[in-house]
């Protein structure tokens, strides 16, 4: 797809990810749309790409999601692309006791909001031209992070919706992309727990290219490797990948 003349909604477009979708749409010349839950956050995002629309939302709130949409459709008619990318990660010890409220939070930030705003945008999205809606999962939809396991659940779930989601919509204009992470360089589940990753220009630079090229399902280094694995290769990447947790 084209990444010029869009007008594209990114969610969790604040840091990490999101942003630098959102600023090489921005950069290719699409009018595009942030949000998050931080006005502060917002602004930093704004001040570092000035041409951002930014908008807080609460996307764990199912009437915050209602309202959000039927405003941004309101302010831009010609909204076109949907990128799902906002997403919470928790580390937990199932084991012990701990507030549900947290997970449910992750829950439905990660899951139950991208799948809402689908439907709630789908409607619209079929009048426009070359519309897309775009999902944020990860390597670890294939194979998961014990000690993050809500997080690697809802991702799971994520890539099985898309498959769905792109077989529902086959017979209209909306194409579905699945961006699928590795362990990329950004603050997710708390500063510092991902520095090992790739850099994020290098993950998202090379995502684009390929969307640029018509893939519809893009992975990246691990997320590559899991994508592609067989049911005995992710049983290795799983034991390798959770030999020191208990």
């Amino acid at each position: 797809m084209r990444l010029d003349a869009n007008t594209v909604l990114v969610t969790g477009g604040a840091s990490g990810i999101g942003l630098a979708i959102a600023e090489r749409f921005a950069r290719a010349g699409s009018q595009v749309v942030v949000c998050g839950r931080r006005a502060d956050k917002l602004e930093e995002a704004r001040r570092k790409v000035p041409a951002l629309e930014t908008r807080v939302c609460d996307l764990s709130r199912e009437a915050d999601r209602t309202a959000f949409c039927g405003r941004v459709v309101q302010e831009f008619p010609r909204l076109n692309v949907l990128v799902n990318n906002a997403g919470i990660q928790v580390h937990a010890a199932l084991t012990e006791p701990a507030s549900w409220t947290r997970f449910r939070e992750e829950l439905a930030t990660n899951l139950e909001a991208p799948i809402h705003l689908s439907m709630l945008l789908i409607p619209h999205l079929r009048s426009q031209p070359r519309a897309a809606i775009w999902n944020v999962a990860s390597g670890l939809s294939f194979v998961p992070m014990a000690r993050a396991p809500v997080y690697s659940a809802t991702k799971a779930a994520i890539h099985s919706f898309t498959l769905s989601l792109r077989h529902q919509l086959g017979g209209t204009p909306i194409e579905v992309i699945e961006v699928i992470p590795p362990a990329v360089n950004t603050d997710l589940g708390g500063v510092g727990l991902h520095a090992f990753g790739v850099g994020v220009d290098e993950f998202v630079d090379a995502v684009m290219a390929r969307i640029e090229k018509g893939e519809n399902e893009v992975a990246y280094g691990f997320s590559q490797q899991t994508s592609q694995a067989s049911r005995a290769e992710l049983g290795e990447v799983f034991r390798r990948l959770n030999e020191s947790a208990h």
